[in-house]
């Protein structure tokens, strides 16, 4: 009796350590921390210049200076209708058509002689698209006029698309140590409509104490 306990005894500890055995093999589950991906730092913008200016931005907020001491007077057409004085101009006038045609004629001044004669010439042809002239072929380009002791430099150009042609009347005037700019432009035909008066007002050009 007391060996066969013995033997039950015996064979539930095997069962039990057999049983603790194989729960001890059964596969551990492991976890891991996966670092969390930081986002990446972009760079600050570039202040360059070549990342930061727009063309024509550095023109944009230059002065432009224009001539000072001595002026001219002048004596306008009536039916010239006088705009508001700006900082760019000494005077400034529209002249309108029919059909809402509108020229304008604009009176600028500035020190020396703002790149000589052919350089203010062709700036005027190439507002008007056209191909610019070679020094031989200026004075072929221009009229000069002697007025109330002033010297004129004076152009007619017709240029710009076919359909709708614009036309310069321009003179050049040196004044002591400054250029004035006398320019009408606008449509060709209403331009050459005015192409009489715009001769006239030329003649009422007067610097301070000339001799008319």
């Amino acid at each position: 009796m007391i060996a066969s306990l013995m033997r039950t005894r015996l064979l539930a500890f095997a069962a039990a350590s057999l049983i603790a055995l194989t729960s001890c093999r059964d596969p551990k589950i492991t976890t891991y921390r996966v670092p969390k991906e930081k986002t990446p730092t972009l760079p600050p913008a570039s202040s360059s210049p070549a990342a930061t200016s727009t063309p024509g931005a550095s023109m944009a907020n230059t002065a432009v200076t224009t001539a000072n001491g001595p002026g001219l007077t002048w004596n306008a057409p009536s039916h010239w209708t006088a705009k508001p004085a700006s900082a760019m101009r000494k005077g400034s006038y529209a002249i309108t058509g029919e059909a809402g045609a509108t020229a304008d004629l604009s009176i600028t001044a500035f020190p020396g002689d703002v790149g000589g004669d052919l350089a203010n010439v062709n700036r005027w042809r190439g507002q008007l698209q056209l191909p610019p002239l070679a020094a031989a072929e200026l004075s072929g380009a221009t009229v000069h006029l002697d007025a109330n002791g002033l010297h004129l430099t004076t152009v007619d150009f017709t240029g710009g698309p076919i359909a709708t042609p614009q036309r310069v009347l321009g003179a050049i005037i040196p004044v002591g140590n400054a250029t004035w700019f006398f320019k009408l432009s606008g449509p060709s035909n209403l331009v050459g409509r005015e192409q009489a008066a715009f001769a006239t007002f030329l003649q009422t050009i007067h610097a301070p104490g000339a001799t008319p």
